[in-house]
């Protein structure tokens, strides 16, 4: 049974991962750490944010501020994990948790403590899928993320943009039963896939009105197809899920090699996959990766694949746009939760997910036909927006029986009035100047906790 942690460390492998990796041992490790089942039981969250100034919020933020304000909130004594994104964005991990409750409540003291700090330092959090000032900078300077620029600017913008400018709030939730049934691991992979097209469309909120995504609600999704052939691609969905991701993982090319050496940059070859890497029978490991793969490097491989679901023992869903408001973020984790883990919504979503397998086509998200429309087109789109409401309908009903407090059904209510029940998402609050704008975080009045922030469940999720 997996625990859902959130960041890019990866599973844990084998005491033996600095020697050299078979091909069949690969294919071995990933089939067994990627999809760990039993009974859906825990629930973790990762927020990414972007670091506005309150007094000219349409202007970036100085390298020192952002660091100042990263120093302040890694200096609180908070349950989630704190790391932060190459261009400056800030990102808060749970902890697995237990409940609906014990997730939401940690993560909201959390934040409390964090917009205080920024708040301080003249900032504010903002919730916002694509950073719309220019120019996109890099703030962070490493061996990783050099190698990591190096190689997406071999394909394109796209890949500086998302490290840059990119933010969202990312669900994690149990992979499922080993056995069929509503929360079978099967059919969860499955209604992950189609189902996320319905969250894209819903919680769009990066719209573009310039550029190669002018007119799309969620911009980033479209940055994220737009990475390489198949880094950010999701494997076959009528595929074996172990089987499907196993090949998805081996046949990806390699983004870089690492060294031991402090502060010595990281190869970067071409056209190497990890299959032709475990499969190169010279000690240079061929196409310039200059030694065989071990398990270690299997393991930072899985962390450099980004489809809209990664299995990670559980499943991260990675499809939503960062959410406006003070706690717009929780909208998306209460409804995720609801749709997988209660099964009278876990049915209702399942026959609304079947309704749009035929729209999904044969390309893998988020290249096909319904993820397109999805990014585009948001909930003006007939089919995701009926998708949605019958799922946001299932969602409302589910919380009650999930414990969720009533600000969390509140927020969720409101939330569904607003945008869902209207076939509108937040994207379009930025696009019709009648609707009133969000206020920056920082400047909303600070809620009120309800309860004592509950002690995390399991290790504390890294990034």
């Amino acid at each position: 049974m997996s625990q859902p942690t959130t960041g890019d460390e990866g599973p844990v492998m084998p005491q033996d991962s600095l020697t050299r990796l078979t091909e069949a041992t690969a294919e071995e490790l990933i089939h067994g750490i990627c999809f760990k089942t039993g009974p859906p039981r825990l629930l973790g969250a990762e927020l990414e944010w972007l670091v506005f100034d309150l007094e000219q919020p349409g202007l970036p933020v100085s390298h020192d501020r952002l660091a100042a304000a990263h120093a302040a909130a890694r200096a609180l004594p908070l349950g989630s994990g704190v790391t932060v994104e190459p261009g400056g964005q800030l990102e808060l991990s749970s902890a697995p948790a237990t409940s609906l409750t014990g997730c939401v409540d940690g993560l909201q003291a959390d934040l409390a403590a964090v917009r205080r700090a920024l708040r301080a330092q003249g900032l504010a959090l903002r919730g916002l899928g694509q950073d719309p000032r220019r120019p996109l900078r890099r703030m962070l300077a490493s061996p990783r993320y050099d190698a990591m620029e190096t190689y997406f600017d071999r394909t394109g913008p796209a890949g500086r943009a998302m490290m840059r400018a990119s933010a969202s709030v990312q669900v994690c939730v149990d992979a499922g039963h080993e056995e069929p049934g509503p929360l079978g691991h099967g059919r969860r992979w499955r209604l992950a896939h189609l189902l996320g097209a319905v969250l894209v469309a819903a919680f769009a909120n990066s719209p573009a009105h310039e550029g190669p995504y002018a007119g799309w609600r969620c911009a980033r999704q479209g940055v994220w197809s737009d990475l390489d052939t198949r880094r950010s691609l999701a494997p076959p969905l009528e595929a074996e899920p172990r089987g499907a991701w196993t090949r998805q993982a081996l046949d990806t090319e390699v983004m870089c090699v690492r060294t031991d050496e402090e502060g010595a940059p990281w190869a970067v070859p071409r056209g190497l996959t990890f299959r032709d890497w475990l499969r190169s029978d010279d000690d240079n490991g061929g196409h310039g990766a200059h030694r065989p793969p071990t398990a270690a490097d299997l393991d930072y491989h899985l962390t450099t694949l980004f489809p809209p679901v990664r299995p990670r023992g559980h499943l991260e869903l990675r499809m939503i746009d960062a959410q406006p408001g003070e706690d717009g973020w929780l909208v998306p984790v209460a409804v995720v939760h609801a749709l997988f883990d209660d099964p009278e919504a876990a049915e209702t979503a399942y026959r609304v997910a079947k309704g749009l397998a035929d729209t999904y086509g044969a390309q893998p998200a988020p290249r096909n036909p319904l993820w397109r429309s999805a990014a585009r087109d948001a909930l003006s789109d007939p089919e995701l927006r009926s998708a949605a409401r019958a799922c946001f309908r299932a969602a409302v009903s589910a919380l009650p029986r999930l414990g969720a407090d009533g600000h969390v059904i509140d927020t969720v209510g409101e939330f569904t009035e607003r945008y869902v029940s209207r076939g509108r998402c937040p994207a379009d609050d930025r696009t019709d100047p009648q609707q009133p704008q969000p206020q920056p975080h920082a400047q909303a009045p600070a809620r009120p906790h309800p309860r004592t922030r509950p002690q995390p469940a399991g290790e504390e999720a890294r990034s």
